[in-house]
């Protein structure tokens, strides 16, 4: 297994977002890999947690990477952040996204989980994505 091709996944990933039009229709530039400090926006999307897992073979060194994209939202109801989280699947699932290394072999979206958060309006769907990546 390598763990090497990570860091251009999630490279590419944050680009493929940051460059969605109808994600920006959303969200504008409030895409995150790491929260900045201060006040954030009503609305915003932030790369989250990922897992890796060996999927090499005899024929190349290769990892499934599960990771996970939230949109977060401090509006009353879900609306907002089902329109940005239905603009991240689009423009991911099935994407073939150009690595600064390795190979994305396959994208796909796994499962998402809509809920409150804490207490008050706050609203925050993580969709999990698969990807297949050799090294």
């Amino acid at each position: 297994m390598s763990y090497g091709v990570s860091g251009a996944l999630q490279a590419a990933v944050f680009q493929a977002l940051a460059t969605d039009a109808a994600l920006a229709a959303e969200v504008g530039t409030a895409i995150y890999d790491a929260l900045p400090p201060g006040s954030l926006p009503p609305l915003y999307v932030t790369l989250g947690p990922e897992q890796a897992e060996d999927r090499s073979d005899v024929t190349a060194t290769g990892a499934l990477h599960e990771f996970t994209v939230s949109v977060v939202s401090h509006q009353a109801g879900f609306a907002a952040a089902k329109a940005a989280a239905a603009a991240i699947s689009d423009a991911l699932a099935g994407a073939d996204l150009l690595l600064a290394r390795g190979r994305l072999v396959w994208l796909a979206f796994h499962k998402a989980r809509a809920a409150r958060a804490g207490t008050g309006d706050t609203r925050r769907i993580d969709l999990r994505f698969r990807a297949r990546v050799e090294d």
